[in-house]
Formats: structure tokens, sequence, C-alpha cells
């Protein structure tokens, strides 16, 4: 199992969820649990973000991630919607 690092942006992000959508919340929270078990599950980004992987959440919503496998470490990088996440 992988371990889990949350950026402090991310967590701005989950804890504002937690008060407008918490079954979003809850979703985002299996999708994680399956990324510590299996984190390649995820498809990989190309350039220029070709060291970061994606995975969907509620249909439109993406999960920025990184995996460290020297330290066995996932660092969820960034979460909004498809239309938004790519312009940042």
């Amino acid at each position: 199992m992988y371990a889990l690092v949350v950026l402090s942006v991310v967590d701005k992000i989950f804890k504002k969820l937690a008060n407008k959508d918490k079954n979003q919340l809850i979703s985002i929270n299996k999708k994680i649990e399956q990324l510590k078990q299996n984190p390649h599950i995820g498809k990989p980004l190309h350039f220029p973000l070709q060291n970061l992987r994606r995975v969907h959440i509620y249909g439109s919503f993406v999960l920025v991630y990184d995996i460290q496998e020297k330290d066995k470490t996932i660092t969820i990088r960034d979460y909004d919607h498809h239309d938004n996440i790519y312009k940042k």
C-alpha cells in the first residue's frame, strides 16, 4: 500500500466540498483508497504534465496526482472540473 500526501491547496478544496457536496467527497475518498492500493490505475498525462496521472471522479471532475515509487507515496496535486484542470 502507498502512503498519501495531499497538498494544502487540494486540502482546502476538499474542506470546501465537505460543506457543499459530501457525496462528491465520499467518491473522492473511495478513489483515493483505490489509488493507495494500485496508483497505476490512473491515466498518465502528456507533456508538459508527463510526470502526473489523473483519474476521473463524478464524470467531469479530475484528480491529478503523482507517484514516488522509491518512497511508495502518492501526492494529490490538484482537483477540479475537467474544463479547468488543464488550464492551470
